[in-house]
């Protein structure tokens, strides 16, 4: 998902980036019946992202939206059907040695490409040597698979995977070329009779930037041409490059997005002239539950009511007039979310960690960049964590009655 240079339009037709209960419930439900039936969008990034946009305009939704609502589907997927897989590792390791692909593993799977790539790895590579540290104990220096292949038995549900494997494993996915070109060194002996087997050469490895063909290492000190990549290092990247939503990109990617709109909040809050202190500024003076911005003062925010009276009308947003409608809300810190707010993730994931900023600071404010469900479906905290989707409000209101706007500009002070 490539970082937006301003904020994504709102969700929905509602203003405040609410969406309506219909699309929600239409969209959620796409999600769950797209994921179930293992849909090839899931193993190809061009097919994701047509589905998305296609599908996203039939549900009132942003790319961005339906984007971040479809990956939060998948997460609990995930977590109901890793350990199946994994309780079966080895006889997806026997199927990839005897010559199918990682990719076709992953969609016979209804398993991430990346994910798929990351077990082959921890179990065909060989591992690095277990650094000595007295914390690890006897975990083993071995990979996962070298006990169960001997014993021919599915016993990975009993293995940890040793800290040091681990970190090999997701190095050799952010540089597979680098990491395991080279399948006379890189794969366990036993398992070398492996890159005879599948169909590799069928068309040429380019590199992304230089459009050059990566089939062949090259020396970097003598240009000499080596040995062949191996089939291993040519199949994990085409499951990296493959994946719509997790690996190393999709990581780097989500986290980059995270700070982009954090900054753009930031930058948001100075142009309206609120005082505030950064996650960082908390951190370097030894606060430990840190929400994204601690305002230096209490604001107030005009929002919806959890439950609107009946509908609305025509309405100054900046008014000290009553309305049904909306009420202040005052709010100490504000926690930016650059994702969708559907009911799991919110219930689940983000009220249990925005609660312990409301012990410490207060009430406050969750901002869902990408919109969010409809706001009877997600909980407040009792009133103390207000939720609002898609930017900041024009206004706020501050302690001495002023109205600050976009801008430092004074509004009814």
């Amino acid at each position: 998902m490539t970082p937006p240079s301003s904020p994504p339009p709102a969700p929905a037709a509602d203003g405040n980036g609410e969406c309506s209960s219909d699309g929600y419930d239409r969209a959620e439900a796409w999600c769950r019946r797209t994921i179930a039936a293992g849909h090839a969008l899931m193993f190809s990034l061009a097919t994701f992202h047509e589905e998305i946009s296609r599908h996203s305009k039939e549900f009132g939704l942003s790319f961005e939206a339906l984007h971040s609502l479809f990956r939060n589907a998948h997460v609990v997927h995930m977590k109901r059907s890793s350990r199946s897989v994994r309780n079966q590792t080895m006889r997806h390791v026997t199927s990839y040695l005897n010559g199918m692909s990682i990719v076709t593993l992953a969609r016979k799977c209804n398993y991430p490409p990346s994910m798929m790539a990351r077990l082959i790895v921890e179990n065909v590579a060989v591992p690095p040597e277990k650094p000595h540290n007295k914390r690890e104990g006897n975990a083993g220096s071995g990979n996962v698979a070298t006990s169960n292949s001997r014993e021919g038995g599915n016993k990975s549900k009993s293995t940890t995977t040793p800290t040091h494997v681990k970190k090999f494993v997701t190095e050799a996915l952010r540089h597979p070329e680098k990491v395991l070109g080279c399948g006379s060194t890189a794969i366990l002996p036993e398992y070398l009779f492996s890159e005879k087997k599948g169909d590799v050469r069928k068309e040429p490895l380019l590199d992304p930037f230089s459009g050059l063909n990566m089939h062949d290492e090259i020396d970097s000190e003598n240009g000499d041409s080596l040995q062949p990549l191996s089939r291993l290092s040519r199949e994990v990247r085409e499951a990296i490059d493959s994946d719509p939503m997790y690996g190393p990109r999709q990581d780097r990617e989500r986290h980059n997005v995270g700070i982009e709109y954090e900054l753009l909040l930031e930058q948001t809050l100075r142009s309206m002239d609120v005082p505030f202190e950064t996650e960082e500024d908390l951190r370097a003076r030894g606060t430990a539950k840190t929400p994204d911005i601690l305002l230096s003062c209490p604001v107030g925010v005009k929002v919806r009511r959890r439950e609107p009276l009946g509908r609305a009308r025509a309405r100054n947003e900046y008014s000290l007039e009553d309305d049904e409608e909306y009420e202040w809300k005052i709010i100490c810190w504000i926690d930016s979310k650059a994702l969708f707010g559907d009911a799991d993730t919110h219930t689940n994931s983000v009220l249990p960690q925005v609660e312990t900023y409301v012990h410490r600071f207060g009430p406050g404010l969750v901002l869902y960049w990408f919109g969010h469900a409809p706001l009877a479906r997600l909980g407040d905290s009792h009133g103390d964590v207000v939720i609002l989707g898609g930017n900041l409000p024009d206004v706020l209101l501050m302690p001495t009655g002023d109205f600050c706007g976009r801008g430092g500009k004074k509004l009814f002070a």
